[in-house]
Formats: structure tokens, sequence, C-alpha cells
């Protein structure tokens, strides 16, 4: 068994590049930020920002084309592809995305105003757990998942 899934809360880093193929099919590529803020061992606050590109096809393109801006804070679910392709002088380069399977936004609706009356969307294929649940959340608050320690008595030093 394998497993090959992500999630991702951050910021949109650019308005989202989308191609319509000739096959009627849409897609839309664009990099999310997400930082991670901690005290290092002098108590000053950093901070550590990833990029990653976000690949969204059909209706998720859509969607992404319609409603994603710069800035735009999003929940990302989806799954890792490593591809590779040859550049202008034929040397091979490799190139690490995120495959988009479900996209919410999250914020508040007047920080994006592309945003009224959206709630949120998952590609056709079956829902997620957390996907169900941010379905059956408050429309008021954004579903955010939970990360609970539920584990007892280990002895990791941290």
């Amino acid at each position: 068994m394998s497993l090959n899934k992500v999630m991702l809360i951050g910021n949109a880093g650019k308005d989202p590049d989308v191609r319509h193929l000739e096959s009627g099919v849409s897609t839309a590529s664009f990099s999310l930020a997400t930082t991670e803020r901690y005290r290092d061992r002098n108590g000053e606050m950093k901070e550590q920002t990833e990029w990653h590109n976000i690949v969204c096809w059909r209706n998720l393109a859509d969607v992404a084309e319609r409603f994603v801006r710069k800035g735009t804070q999003l929940y990302i679910e989806g799954k890792i592809r490593t591809r590779s392709y040859s550049d202008k002088d034929n040397n091979l380069k490799y190139i690490t995305e995120i495959v988009a399977d479900s996209l919410q936004l999250l914020g508040k609706k007047t920080d994006n105003p592309a945003t009224q009356g959206y709630q949120g969307y998952s590609s056709p294929a079956p829902e997620s757990p957390i996907a169900a649940r941010a379905a059956s959340a408050p429309e008021s608050k954004p579903y955010i998942p939970e990360i609970t320690d539920d584990i007892e008595g280990d002895d990791l030093p941290f």
C-alpha cells in the first residue's frame, strides 16, 4: 500500500497562469507560499518560507482562474508529482509540483472581492474525510484541519 497526499495552507504567490488545451481541458498553475514561524535558541522570531508549484486541472482550474489572485489564502489538498523536461540547452531539468484535488479559499471574503458566494470546490474525485468536514463547517469560519497529538507514552524529545 502507498499514499501520496499533501495538505497545504498558504498564500498564492501570483495570479494563476491558465491555459486551455486543444482538447478543451483547462489547466492552471501558480505558486503557493507556506511560512513556518518559530523562535530560535536566542528567543528571536524566525520565518522560513517554502514555495510550492500548484497545478489544477479541468473544473478546478476554472475555479482557480475565477477566484485565486496573488495573496489569496488557500487550503489545498493534492498529491506530489515530479516530472522532467529538457531546457533550451537540452539539459535535463526536474520540477516537483502539487497536483490539486481540492481547493478551499480561506480568509475573509472582503480580502478577496472575487470570492463573493464561493465556498470551496473539490474535483470530481471521491471526497476525503477532511473535505467532507470542510463542507459541513459553518459558513462564517473556514475549516482548518486540527493537528492533534494523540500518541500517548512516546519518548520522543519533542
